[in-house]
């Protein structure tokens, strides 16, 4: 697959801090995404480092189960610069497994009062039995990641 990533970028009229401490709020999430599958954080800590675990409830009609549970390992915070992190799962045994993809949101300067704000869903490290599953970008609606920053600018701004 030659495109193993997708993004979008957007300008927030707000200062970096702000925006990043909506991303690194949880119970903000599902306003953010938008679209229904992600429910209400599992916890109510704030992200505040790499390796944190935060747990959220999910639902998709495609699931097998429709509500399930994710568990979200955290892979980069540098406030107020970046933010990513990587869905996972209990495979059962007390550990997570994870499938491969990633979400990553970049924030950058913008002016005397904004910041650039890219957001990327990256699939690169899936490997192929889960590629074939999900079909990447496992079935994210057309303007998803248009619609989520539009979304996270009114958070942050409204």
């Amino acid at each position: 697959m030659a495109d193993e990533n997708i993004s979008a970028t957007t300008v927030i009229n707000a200062p970096a801090d702000s925006v990043f401490a909506v991303l690194a709020d949880p119970a903000r999430h599902a306003a953010i995404d938008g679209t229904g599958w992600v429910l209400d954080p599992l916890d109510s800590r704030p992200l505040t480092e790499t390796g944190q675990v935060f747990r959220m409830a999910m639902y998709h009609p495609q699931h097998p189960d429709g509500n399930y549970q994710i568990a979200n390992q955290v892979l980069v915070f540098e406030p107020p610069r970046a933010i990513s992190w990587k869905p996972g799962y209990d495979a059962g045994d007390g550990s997570l497994a994870f499938g491969g993809w990633t979400w990553r949101y970049d924030l950058a300067p913008a002016g005397p009062s904004g910041t650039e704000v890219t957001l990327t869903y990256d699939w690169s490290a899936a490997p192929e039995p889960v590629r074939e599953r999900f079909q990447f970008p496992a079935a994210l609606p057309p303007g998803h990641l248009d619609n989520s920053l539009s979304h996270l600018a009114g958070l942050v701004t409204g």
